[in-house]
C-alpha cells in the first residue's frame, strides 16, 4: 500500500465502536470499561439494563448510544451526595469533561435523595458536563437537588478570558427540585420536558454567569414545564451568581409556576436580581404571567432579540457549530 493510499484510508476510517451488555454477551459489562478502551474517542453502544457505576469520561469524541426501545431501558445510575463525596461536583454519577460528547436514548440518574429524602447535604448530581459542543438527544436526567450540572471547566471565578462550553439538549427530560439545572454553560434545551418534584423550595435553574459580558446562559426553547400533582410555587430560577442569565422562549408553563417567576439569592449581602438577565418570551399555559413582579427584573425581548436564542444562533460560537445537525 502506497503512503498516499494509507493516509486516505485513515481519513475515512470509521470511529471505533464497542458494545456494553450486563450479561457478558458483548465487548464489556460496564460502561466505564468501554470508555477506558477508547482513549481517542469512539461509539459505545449500550444494551438495555441498569448500570450501577460511577462513570468518568475525559476523552473527546465519545458517543453513548442506548440500544433500548426508549431512554428508560438503559440507565447509568449511582447513589452519592455532596457530603459523602466531598463536594457537589464530586457527587456526579457521570462526569464528562471531554469535548464533542454525544448521548442518546438513555438515562443518567443519581438515586441519593430517593433513598435519603429531606436530608442535609442532599446535592446529588446525575450528570456533570463541562465539555464543549456536547449534544444530548432523548436523554433523561433523574435526581432531586442539583440533578444536571451544565457548566464549564475553569470558569467558576470572576477572572475574564474563560470561554463557556456549549451544550445542546434536544427532546430530553429533566426532573428535580432544588436548583436542578445549574452551572455556567451556554446551554439550550430544545423541546424538553422540565419536571419539578416536591420540596419546600423549588427552583428549576441556578445559572452562574459571573460577569455581564460573559458568554454564558441557559435557554429553554419550546419546552414544557410540568410537575407532580402536589407541587406548587415553582420558581423559574434563582441566580447562583449575580449575573445569571436564563431565558424561556415559546414554553408551556404549568399552574405550579410562581407568579413572581424568579427568586432572589443574595451574594456578599447584596441582591442579585437587579444584575441578572431573566426572561420568558411568548410563554403559554396557566403558569405564564405577563409582566412578572417588579423585583424579578424580567427582561422583555423583542422579536428580533428572541431570534438570537434559536439553537443555530445561540450555540454557533466562533466555529459556526450547528448542533441540530449532529446525530
Amino acid at each position: 500500500m502506497s503512503p498516499a493510499i494509507f493516509v486516505l484510508t485513515l481519513a475515512f476510517a470509521e470511529p471505533s465502536s464497542v458494545t456494553v451488555a450486563k450479561d457478558g454477551s458483548a465487548n464489556f459489562v460496564t460502561v466505564q470499561a468501554a470508555v477506558d478502551s477508547l482513549p481517542e474517542g469512539g461509539v459505545i453502544r449500550i444494551r438495555a439494563g441498569l448500570y450501577e457505576e460511577k462513570v468518568t469520561i475525559s476523552a473527546s469524541n465519545i458517543q453513548l448510544r442506548g440500544l433500548g426501545s426508549s431512554p428508560k431501558d438503559v440507565v447509568l445510575s449511582w447513589n452519592l451526595n455532596a457530603t459523602a463525596a466531598g463536594g457537589t461536583f464530586k457527587s456526579a454519577s457521570t462526569t464528562v469533561t471531554g469535548d464533542d460528547f454525544y448521548a442518546e436514548n438513555l438515562t443518567f440518574e443519581n438515586t441519593y435523595s430517593r433513598t435519603h429524602p429531606l436530608q442535609e447535604g442532599s446535592q446529588a448530581v446525575a450528570l456533570r458536563i463541562t465539555g464543549d459542543r456536547a449534544v444530548f438527544r432523548k436523554v433523561r436526567f433523574l435526581g432531586h437537588q442539583d440533578t444536571l450540572y451544565a457548566t464549564t471547566a475553569g470558569c467558576m471565578s470572576d477572572e475574564p478570558g474563560c470561554k463557556p462550553a456549549r451544550q445542546y439538549f434536544a427532546d430530553c427530560y429533566v426532573e428535580g427540585n432544588v436548583d436542578y439545572i445549574f452551572g455556567d454553560a451556554v446551554a439550550l434545551f430544545d423541546n424538553c420536558e422540565i419536571h419539578s418534584l416536591p420540596n419546600k423550595m423549588i427552583a428549576i435553574t441556578a445559572q452562574s454567569r459571573h460577569r455581564a459580558a460573559q458568554d454564558s446562559g441557559y435557554v429553554f426553547y419550546k419546552c414544557r414545564l410540568t410537575a407532580e400533582d402536589s407541587v406548587e410555587n415553582v420558581y423559574l430560577g434563582r441566580p447562583w451568581r449575580a449575573y445569571a442569565k436564563v431565558i424561556f422562549i415559546d414554553t408551556y408553563m404549568g399552574a405550579e409556576i410562581a407568579p413572581a417567576g424568579w427568586l432572589e439569592w443574595e451574594h456578599d449581602g447584596k441582591p442579585s436580581l437587579p444584575t441578572t438577565f431573566l426572561s420568558d418570551y411568548r410563554s403559554r399555559g396557566p403558569g405564564a404571567v405577563k409582566g412578572r413582579e417588579r423585583n424579578s427584573r424580567a427582561v422583555t425581548l423583542s422579536v428580533r432579540e428572541a431570534a438570537e436564542y434559536q439553537p443555530k444562533v445561540f450555540l454557533k460560537g466562533d466555529d459556526n457549530w450547528d448542533p441540530t445537525k449532529v446525530k
